[in-house]
Parts: C-alpha cells; structure tokens; sequence
C-alpha cells in the first residue's frame, strides 16, 4: 500500500474578531500544520467580513485551509476543537465574537452527519467568506454539483475584502 493512500484531503474554515484577529488566524494556520497526523499543503490569502448574525461584533478576519490528514473526522475535529481552546475561545452567544472558529467543512468526498459534525458543511454554500477563500484555494473542489469557482463567481461578496499580505 503506498504511504500516501491513507491520506485524506480536508478543509478548514478559519475565522476571527477578536484579540488581534489578523494575528489569531495566521497563528491558527502555521499551527494546523503540528497538528498530529496532519501536514498542512495550503491556505487562501486573508478576507475581512462583516459578522453572520449579530451586527454589534467587529467584521471577521477568514481564511480557508486545505490539509491532508490521516485523522479520522471526529478525531480531526476534536485538534480543531483543541487548537480553539488555546486560542481562548469562548462560546458566550451563538454567531456571537470569537477569538478563533475553525471549521471542518470537507473531508474528501465524504457525507456524514452525527450529533457532532455534519460534512460538508451544511451552511458553507451560503457563506461567501468560506466560498471565496475555497476558490482562491481549491477552484475545483465541488460542492452540490458545481466547482467552488463557479458558487463564488455568483455569490453576493459584498462585504467580503481580500487583505493585503
């Protein structure tokens, strides 16, 4: 069996608004690659955006990453969900300010929903600040039947602005 087969490709949403949000999420990125069992093989450029949900936040700082793993999802999740606790996180209110959100939203080709994670994730096709980051990343990655690319291309990203490196 080639070393490489049990690999799989996965895909993170970042976010922050807290704290020095610019900070927290280019940490979070060199940081997905220590995690174990996972090497991370790219990231979109940073995007700032208004808040989902409560206007009372400041706008976020996104990303997206792309990592080959060979953690299981849940087992994925669970770093994601340990990399946030270093990162101070808080979950005071839904939507609600962060100092760091990652999301699992792809894990290769894989459908799956349990009481913890559901992938893909269910809402990311709504959401132009996880669209836009995966096209710059991943333009052929596809998602109900159409390339990231194209979900981008006809998304409204008003809001959403490229930053500078």
């Amino acid at each position: 069996m080639d070393a490489r087969s049990d690999r799989v490709t996965a895909y993170i949403g970042l976010g922050s608004n807290l704290d020095g949000p610019r900070e927290h999420v280019s940490r979070a990125l060199k940081e997905l690659d220590t995690l174990p069992l996972t090497h991370l093989a790219g990231y979109s450029s940073l995007y700032a955006s208004a808040p989902v949900g409560p206007q009372d936040q400041p706008d976020f700082i996104n990303a997206v990453a792309c990592v080959s793993t060979r953690l299981s999802p849940l087992a994925l999740l669970d770093q994601l969900q340990a990399l946030e606790q270093r990162h101070r996180r808080v979950r005071q209110r839904h939507w609600g300010p962060r100092t760091l959100d990652l999301d699992l939203l792809l894990y290769a080709d894989l459908q799956w929903q349990t009481s913890r994670l559901t992938l893909p994730h269910p809402a990311m096709h709504e959401r132009a600040f996880v669209l836009v980051p995966l096209a710059e990343l991943a333009p052929e990655v596809t998602l109900a039947g159409k390339t990231s690319a194209t979900l981008a291309k006809h998304h409204n990203s008003a809001g959403l602005h490229r930053l500078l490196p």
